[in-house]
């Protein structure tokens, strides 16, 4: 594993995550996700959960050969994003008489599409950095 890739293409991909989990969930699918009445938003919490998606994707990237080009970059990030999104939304609604199936695809098409834009990030940077 290269670790300064690892690094660099960690905290540029939990960048990209956070801004674009901003325009994805803060703006366009703000009235689809409401958050609960009272409730404030930790955005050190946020920031630090967008960092370590970044660096679990360039994790992942930089094992083995690596991946280095965007569109291997955007598949492999939309995987891991569709089982880590089912896995969590399954998790959050055992406990619910009645299950928003839509909220649930909404939710894991927007993190497939949100993930795919990291994977692509991180996987230029570690081509960039070879």
């Amino acid at each position: 594993m290269n670790v300064k890739n690892f690094i660099v293409g960690g905290i540029v991909g939990g960048i990209v995550d956070f801004l674009l989990g901003w325009l994805i969930y803060g703006i366009l699918l703000k009235d689809t996700f409401p958050t609960e009445e009272g409730a404030t938003e930790n955005m050190t919490f946020i920031f630090m959960g967008c960092l370590a998606f970044g660096f679990m994707i360039s994790y992942v990237f930089s094992q083995g050969e690596g991946i280095s080009k965007c569109v291997n970059g955007i598949k492999l990030a939309a995987g891991i994003a569709l089982f880590m999104t089912l896995s969590v939304n399954f998790f959050q609604n055992m406990t619910k008489e009645t299950i928003d199936f839509k909220l649930m695809g909404i939710d894991v098409v927007a993190s497939m599409v949100l993930a795919s834009f990291v994977g692509a990030v991180v996987a230029v940077v570690n081509g960039k950095m070879k």
